[in-house]
């Protein structure tokens, strides 16, 4: 079966469900994960997300911030939310699919929102980077996500770390800014590592190569600038690697009517 999953932090789904319905109709992924859906569940904009054939849906959301949610042309078998760091800030879900979507071997699906961690990148002055350092730490020691060379997992989301030289604009520059120091980039790979995870990005396009997934708003011409960052991860365990058909980043979107900072990142699988 060919599986077509994407994954966007939409920066609130109620303000921007025009721009996903527009990406939908382009791409038709089979499932998409979304982050900082800022709502509470029944908020969510369901029937919309029903008519453009998005039947299934798993939702964590809170009001205003954060939240998570993956919705689905197939049917999955069940759902699961686990918390981190013991806060309640939806930023995790995950479904599990299966017999209900004609997939013979269970296939688990897990969407994050790590905390962006504020600007001083120093866990005794900043309490947003010190949660975010003990976040990841957590998900590295989560044994869910350390799939057994059997087990067929993604991983995916904004994970709000930029952790190769060539995910970032610059390098030299961003060594003190939040989401590439150098802590940040040892603990996320030492999730990837702990795991034995697959990042489907780098494993399609050389180490060598700038790839984003993020501009920011401050900048008055992003395209221009091209100061991004690759913040949006898809992984996939071993049992999949050799899975994967194509990836994209669908950069354009971040030049349409008052925009995510994110764009959609999609992976194409045989399952």
């Amino acid at each position: 079966m060919r599986f077509t999953l994407t994954t966007w932090n939409i920066n609130s789904v109620r303000l921007r469900i025009d721009l996903v319905a527009k990406f939908i109709k382009a791409v038709r992924p089979d499932v998409l994960c979304l982050q900082e859906t800022k709502c509470i569940d029944d908020a969510f904009p369901l029937k919309r997300f029903k008519r453009l054939g998005y039947e299934h849906v798993a939702l964590n959301g809170q009001k205003g911030y954060h939240g998570v949610a993956i919705v689905s042309k197939i049917p999955f078998e069940s759902s699961d939310v686990r918390t981190f760091c013991g806060k309640v800030d939806s930023r995790h879900i995950s479904v599990a699919f299966g017999s209900k979507a004609q997939i013979a071997d269970p296939l688990i699906v897990h969407n994050f929102y790590v905390p962006a961690g504020g600007d001083i990148p120093d866990p005794a002055l900043n309490p947003k980077f010190e949660h975010k350092l003990s976040f990841l730490d957590e998900m590295r020691d989560c044994e869910p996500l350390h799939p057994k060379p059997a087990d067929r997992h993604i991983l995916v989301g904004d994970l709000n770390v930029a952790p190769h030289e060539h995910d970032v604009w610059s390098h030299k520059q961003l060594l003190k800014i939040v989401s590439h120091t150098p802590i940040e980039c040892e603990k996320l790979l030492g999730i990837q590592a702990q795991g034995n995870w697959i990042d489907v990005a780098r494993q399609r396009i050389p180490l060598s190569e700038k790839v984003y997934s993020w501009w920011s708003y401050r900048s008055a011409d992003w395209s221009a600038a091209n100061k991004g960052r690759r913040l949006d991860h898809i992984w996939v365990s071993q049992a999949l690697g050799d899975s994967v058909r194509d990836f994209k980043i669908t950069r354009d979107a971040r030049g349409w009517e008052r925009p995510s900072d994110h764009v959609p990142v999609t992976a194409v699988l045989d399952v």
